[in-house]
């Protein structure tokens, strides 16, 4: 039977020719470290970015920490964007920052040349583009370790690329309703944005929230590039259930794969490709086995490196 949501999300689609755009994309997950690393088991990715992107009819290959210089920019000229998921690692100096650096530079220079290439940033990695694009440690602390919110949107919503698709009912739910989960202790404060001209510069607010005493900035994207970052997880609504603070309301699930779809779509628009299929298949994510750590972890199931 096909999916109810593959077929909401597929009548908003504008039509393209298939020249137009991709039809198999493939998206790098950034991997990073374990708290507690054991042989072969270095790094790793939550499978829940893995599913919120073939969801939405993408494939995965996971960009793995502590490569060289050359091996990110080939890797990069055979992927159609990456996402940066959410973790506990340092933004500042790690292998998951080092990478996320890397090919943020490599997006920045590919897009001034006309090669769309879209990049994502979820929770971790949302603060991980701020620090980026400012070279500051700018964020703040915040009481938002657990917790689903409504969205408060900005005036730049109505333009933006992000939300140009979501039935206008679901807009109304993410302003009305908790649907977006938070799992995070440091935050970019509005006024911090406002105050900061490579920020203000660089991204447009799209949503904010608040702590009850500091409000900081949840959704962004870009002016200029494809560029897109959100505080809070869209992946969990849909495909975590270890957590009681989890929305998993038909709203919620929906926002998981109209935002999957949204992401996805921009990679559709970037045309790099593996060299041959055997290259590509080696690199699937498919090579590995995913492992269930609901019982001991905030995730379902990890991928372990």
């Amino acid at each position: 039977m096909f999916p109810l949501f593959l077929f909401i999300s597929l009548i908003n689609l504008p039509y393209c020719s298939s020249a137009d755009r991709n039809d198999e994309p493939i998206i790098g997950v950034l991997a990073q470290e374990v708290f507690s690393p054991k042989p072969n088991q270095t790094a790793y990715i939550a499978a829940s970015y893995v599913k919120f992107l073939e969801a939405a009819g993408a494939r995965v290959v996971p960009v793995m920490i502590n490569h060289t210089l050359e091996e990110y920019k080939t890797l990069f000229s055979f992927i159609n964007g990456i996402l940066y998921p959410g973790g506990g690692v340092s933004i500042i100096s790690s292998g998951y920052q080092r990478a996320a650096q890397i090919f943020f530079e490599l997006a920045i220079e590919a897009n001034k040349r006309g090669d769309y290439f879209p990049v994502w940033g979820t929770c971790l990695g949302f603060e991980q583009l701020m620090y980026l694009t400012s070279g500051k440690t700018l964020l703040s602390h915040t009481n938002t370790n657990g917790v689903a919110l409504p969205l408060n949107f900005t005036e730049e919503v109505k333009g933006s690329r992000m939300f140009e698709a979501f039935p206008p009912e679901l807009m109304s739910a993410l302003s009305s309703e908790p649907l977006t989960e938070n799992s995070h202790q440091w935050s970019l404060a509005t006024l911090t944005y406002y105050t900061n001209e490579e920020l203000r510069s660089f991204y447009k607010v799209l949503s904010t929230n608040t702590d009850g005493n500091i409000e900081f900035v949840s959704t962004v994207e870009a002016h200029n590039y494809p560029v897109y970052g959100t505080q809070w997880h869209p992946e969990k609504n849909a495909f975590e259930w270890s957590r009681p603070y989890i929305p998993h309301s038909p709203s919620a699930v929906r926002t998981t794969f109209h935002m999957a779809e949204f992401f996805v779509s921009e990679a559709r628009k970037n045309f790099h490709r593996f060299q041959s299929k055997e290259e590509e298949n080696k690199a699937l994510i498919y090579n590995f086995n995913p492992v269930y750590t609901g019982t001991a972890s905030a995730f379902e199931q990890i991928y372990l490196f």
